[in-house]
């Protein structure tokens, strides 16, 4: 049995049977730090505390938040969305508390805020991490009074909600700086969940592929897709940067553009090509090629060299550190071994 078909059939079972599901309110994996992750969300659904979601961008903090709402107490209530880095912080204010006529140019009549809309239920803010300082003042009496005014009012508005946050910075770094209020952070985190990046929880990459190629396969109404060996050998040796947002885009992409049912490594985007898996490195032999020790290792080191480069945007100091050698000696190979920073990487070898 295929390990697509496999993963198929455990997607396809009652979860709810076993202790460790691989389906959870819409996320997706069988991994220790996602098991703990779904654990976590059974157990604070139950109650009103304020939790915060981190990780990366991409890693499914929003879906986590859904999660939390439509497993509590509150999911007949509204759940409100918020991304707080995607408004203006002029704007932010106005959208999160509402305002009244004539507040500001343009404000020709009064305007409900999130935060009423959320009444009775849940709102979530995304990148809270975004938001200034000023405004954050505002935000924390809101969350612990559950009272506000609106912009350009006086009328003090209670609301009954739920708050929950997620941010892909590292607040307590922001705090250190003075872009992120502490007294803040302690009310948003009372209950903290992190998320992990999909490069720390590659064993979920097979049960993800299968998830989305089936969902896809619903939707476009035809076959399931599978991939084939080296083709998922290439999807486990991947480091995911976009997380599990670019994998399910990824998996559109192949389920569109792929004219057959087994996708093969060729069908993978060029990103995903250039990997170098261990079975690759060993299947390269320099003997089979004509080539002498010397040239053979001139070679592997220009490899090396250059893959240190790009991975450290071409800063020598931070390459040489990478490579554990002095910056002169780097400098020195980089002119003998005559790299230059337009020349691609050498295919099928890596060491990093």
């Amino acid at each position: 049995m295929s390990l697509g078909v496999m993963q198929r059939e455990l997607l396809s079972e009652d979860t709810c049977r076993g202790e460790t599901p691989l389906s959870f309110m819409g996320l997706v994996g069988q991994s220790a730090p996602m098991q703990r992750v779904f654990k976590t969300i059974g157990k604070v659904a139950a109650t009103d505390s304020s939790v915060l979601i981190t990780g990366e961008s991409g890693t499914g903090k929003e879906l986590i938040a859904r999660a939390i709402h439509h497993m509590s107490s509150r999911k007949n209530g509204p759940l409100v969305v918020i991304n707080c880095g995607a408004i203006p912080g002029e704007l932010l204010e106005s959208e999160l508390f509402g305002h009244e006529k004539g507040a500001f140019t343009g404000a020709h009549r009064s305007r409900m805020g999130r935060f009423e809309m959320a009444h009775g239920g849940t709102i979530f803010l995304d990148e809270i991490g975004d938001m200034s300082p000023g405004l954050q003042v505002k935000l924390l009496r809101a969350i612990q009074e559950q009272t506000f005014e609106r912009v350009g009012g006086t009328q003090s508005i209670h609301v009954d909600m739920r708050v929950l946050s997620a941010t892909h910075r590292d607040l307590v770094s922001a705090i250190g700086t003075g872009d992120f209020r502490e007294d803040l952070y302690y009310r948003l985190n009372v209950i903290p969940i992190k998320v992990p990046p999909l490069r720390e929880r590659k064993e979920d990459i097979p049960l993800l592929c299968s998830y989305f190629l089936d969902r896809l396969a619903a939707r476009f109404d035809e076959e399931t897709k599978t991939f084939s060996p080296a083709a998922q050998d290439l999807l486990l040796a991947y480091e995911w940067p976009g997380n599990i947002r670019e994998l399910e885009n990824m998996m559109e992409r192949m389920a569109v553009m792929s004219e057959f049912s087994l996708i093969g490594e060729e069908d993978l985007p060029e990103s995903v090509r250039g990997i170098r898996t261990p079975e690759r490195v060993l299947a390269l032999n320099p003997l089979h090629n004509g080539m002498g020790f010397a040239e053979a290792v001139d070679l592997y080191q220009k490899t090396l060299i250059i893959e240190a480069l790009n991975r450290c945007g071409w800063v020598k100091a931070k390459a040489a550190a990478l490579l554990k050698m002095n910056r002169t000696t780097l400098v020195e190979k980089i002119k003998k071994l005559q790299i230059v920073r337009e020349e691609p990487l050498p295919t099928d070898l890596d060491f990093f």
